[in-house]
């Protein structure tokens, strides 16, 4: 019988994923009621941080291993270059790896220097993971077509040195177009929806739709200042924000928030969840913090939105919670179509606001009127 310490690092690190898993469950099920609400949130998102990095360590084995332990062999393994090499691997690493953490301890107005420096390394992280595999897996191709007969040879000891330094440097150029990507202002995506039973009164409506904003760690006051100019400009008759607008607690990140103060569409700004606002644990606070703001959270429910020509014309503005509160079995909260178009007459034009585009194939099957 095989023991754990026979094992290898990667089932090393499945065992303690699994394990980590297993505790969030345990404490769902059985410290919630021992536990007050916000060290219940403070431990979840701890667990969270804990599982992703145990997941992680197993794809992180394997970019040292392809970017530094293939060379140690070569003649300038004992070079000066290649000690400064593995240190910068191991600091790209230590940095992905961190990136969960600043969740729960660099989130502020704005964002702090180190917090953008490991998202960075995140994002790199995964596309280098994926482009390992994809070149290992074309090396196992090749080596599978060319026959269990070749014999190893200078051409496939070339091949094997190949396969990282390609994947570094197309991880390296993703990364930098994907920072002046995120260092440009957003795209404005015009579309015309033509909505069934709207009154005459109402055409031409303008609604401005923002979706995952993700005020945290990497973004702070100044971007979404930007976001709230760029609305303004549009001149919107409806604003409507269907989730995903932060990545921390309302409290910690309460000054980041305040541009959204500024919004003044005529006919109302409106809001509901995504799944990061409930893994922020902390939705209720956000209800209140967006209300403080003159945006109305539609909790499963819904709206009248008046036409400001006729007071006798109108259409029901509906939002439903995130479906990722079903899994998370968030208290009080859930994808409930029913309880949201509850008073939405079908005589008249009815919108639906969700974040994931699931929800909405869900909704449409249940009504197709909407």
């Amino acid at each position: 019988m095989i023991s754990f310490k026979q094992l290898p690092i990667e089932a090393k690190a499945a065992v303690a994923a699994g394990m980590v898993f297993f505790s969030m469950m345990l404490s769902r099920s059985y410290l919630a009621e021992k536990l007050d609400f916000r060290t219940q949130r403070w431990l979840l998102r701890l667990q969270m941080a804990l599982f992703a990095n145990t997941l992680m360590l197993m794809g992180s084995l394997h970019v040292w291993r392809s970017t530094v332990t293939t060379f140690t062999r070569s003649s300038a393994a004992s070079s000066f270059c290649f000690m400064l090499w593995k240190i910068a691997v191991f600091m790209f690493l230590a940095l992905a790896h961190s990136s969960f953490f600043t969740l729960l301890f660099l989130v502020a107005e704005e964002p702090y220097f180190f917090s953008l420096a490991a998202y960075t390394c995140l994002g790199a992280y995964i596309i280098l993971i994926f482009f390992l595999f994809t070149l290992g897996s074309v090396e196992q191709a090749y080596k599978f077509l060319a026959g269990r007969g070749a014999k190893a040879g200078t051409g496939n000891k070339n091949r094997t040195a190949l396969k990282p330094v390609l994947a570094v440097l197309l991880t390296v150029v993703l990364t930098v177009v994907g920072l002046l990507n995120a260092s440009q202002p957003p795209t404005v995506n015009l579309v015309e929806i033509p909505v069934h039973k709207l009154p005459s009164t109402m055409n031409n409506l303008k609604v401005v739709l923002l979706s995952d904003i993700h005020l945290g760690p990497t973004v702070g006051k100044t971007k979404l200042a930007m976001i709230v100019r760029m609305v303004k400009a549009l001149k919107p008759d409806i604003t409507v924000i269907v989730g995903d607008l932060s990545d921390a607690e309302a409290k910690i990140i309460r000054p980041a928030v305040e541009p959204l103060g500024e919004l003044d569409s005529p006919l109302g700004t409106y809001f509901v969840t995504g799944n990061h606002e409930y893994y922020t644990s902390d939705v209720s606070n956000w209800f209140e913090l967006l209300k403080s703001f003159n945006i109305q959270p539609l909790h499963n429910e819904n709206v009248k939105i008046v036409s400001p020509k006729s007071a006798s014309d109108w259409f029901c503005l509906a939002g439903v919670d995130d479906i990722e509160a079903d899994v998370l079995r968030y208290s009080g909260h859930g994808m409930d179509l029913k309880k949201a178009l509850r008073g939405c007459s079908s005589e008249h034009a009815i919108v639906l606001l969700a974040h994931q585009p699931i929800a909405a194939k869900w909704a449409l099957q249940e009504r197709p009127d909407i």
